[in-house]
């Protein structure tokens, strides 16, 4: 069975590497130099040079694939797996793309097509986790915080980007939603910080981003539901100068004569300084906790995950706990045990049977581990 898999990144390989073990991988990308990284890794993976951004080349692309990933960066990530879903094929995305996915389960729908979206930690993990959950008990409360650090801080970002500068800043500019009390809460992003104690770890800063996405559409009852992102405390401060200072600012400005994006020269001079360096030590940490009623009476369950990078492998842990989970999510619909037609985001797809059970063992056999526990009372 033949995968393409859109984009080479750091992402992209670890989730090529992974199921290249079960089918016959082809790895499309503009830039030749990540193409032979992934290939000097694993000859048996085959590589093309494409623009992913010209969606008119996807049928030729790509008429001989039954199963895409698209792991293509964020701004591209709509109109690609718009193109994808009229060709009739089984996606599985981790773009994180800003615009709502289920806007395409009709046209999904109509040309036979499944895309699974949204397929990392969080989103991914954290709603499979909800959606499962959420057949089993009446939810009151969940609340998600996630972040990706390296080991060694250094002044003044202590960050390392586990994705393109420009997603990541994306993400520290749009507004941020939860839930509180039944009413969705619209805030800035990186507001209400406040410091938190996360064994191994220690104290970390958390903070509002826009991170629980579908789920504020797709389990309305749950009347209280919040997502915040982690970082090294005194991160925000340094992020939110940039942002007061134009920094962040997709308008032009005149400097000599020419026109500079603010947000452009931004994300090339936080490249270098956010890029993780290969062999360099870093780990992703999500805490989840979830609380309400099942038959027995009240009952809280928290997750922890603690992953650090394989050396070994030479995946980072982002690449691992993002890609394995999108690797096993391609394996759920190549083995029949998610069928559907449409685009489901993972709630959707932990509520059927059978199907969280296999991704946590998925992720368990590649050393990615979630620690449980339950409290029923």
């Amino acid at each position: 069975m033949k995968v393409a898999v859109l984009g080479a990144g750091m992402v992209g390989r670890t989730i090529a590497l992974d199921l290249i073990k079960y089918f016959e991988v082809t790895s499309f990308d503009r830039n030749i130099t990540m193409l032979q990284i992934l290939q000097k890794r694993n000859t048996q993976i085959k590589t093309q040079e494409a623009d992913l951004s010209d969606t008119r080349s996807y049928e030729t692309l790509f008429s001989s694939f039954e199963y895409i990933v698209s792991a293509v960066p964020g701004f591209m990530g709509f109109k690609t797996l718009e193109a994808l879903v009229k060709l009739g094929k089984k996606v599985a995305d981790i773009s994180f793309f800003p615009e709502d996915a289920l806007t395409l389960d009709e046209l999904a729908k109509a040309n036979n097509a499944t895309a699974i979206v949204d397929c990392g930690v969080a989103p991914g993990m954290s709603n499979l986790i909800l959606g499962f959950y959420n057949q089993e008990m009446h939810i009151n409360h969940f609340n998600c915080m996630v972040g990706g650090l390296p080991v060694q801080r250094e002044f003044p970002w202590e960050y390392k980007a586990p994705f393109s500068p420009v997603d990541v800043i994306e993400e520290y500019m749009r507004p941020a939603r939860y839930k509180e009390n039944g009413h969705i809460v619209v805030r800035e992003a990186l507001s209400d910080p406040e410091l938190v104690n996360i064994p191994p770890v220690g104290t970390l800063e958390s903070f509002n981003t826009d991170g629980l996405r579908s789920l504020l559409f797709t389990l309305p009852h749950i009347p209280n539901m919040k997502e915040k992102t982690l970082r090294y405390p005194g991160h925000i401060r340094f992020i939110q100068a940039l942002k007061q200072s134009g920094f962040f600012d997709e308008k032009p400005i005149k400097y000599k004569n020419q026109e500079i994006i603010p947000l452009q020269f931004t994300s090339a001079l936080l490249f270098n300084q956010w890029e993780l360096k290969q062999g360099e030590k870093e780990f992703t940490i999500m805490k989840i906790d979830i609380s309400g009623e099942n038959k027995k009476g009240k009952i809280d369950i928290s997750y922890l995950l603690y992953d650090e990078g394989d050396i070994d492998t030479q995946n980072s842990s982002m690449s691992r706990t993002t890609g394995f989970t999108c690797a096993a999510m391609l394996n759920l619909m190549h083995q029949k045990m998610f069928s559907k037609k449409g685009i489901f985001p993972p709630e959707l797809v932990g509520s059927e049977p059978g199907c969280y059970q296999f991704v946590m063992d998925y992720l368990n056999k590649r050393g990615v581990h979630y620690s449980i526990t339950v409290l029923q009372s």
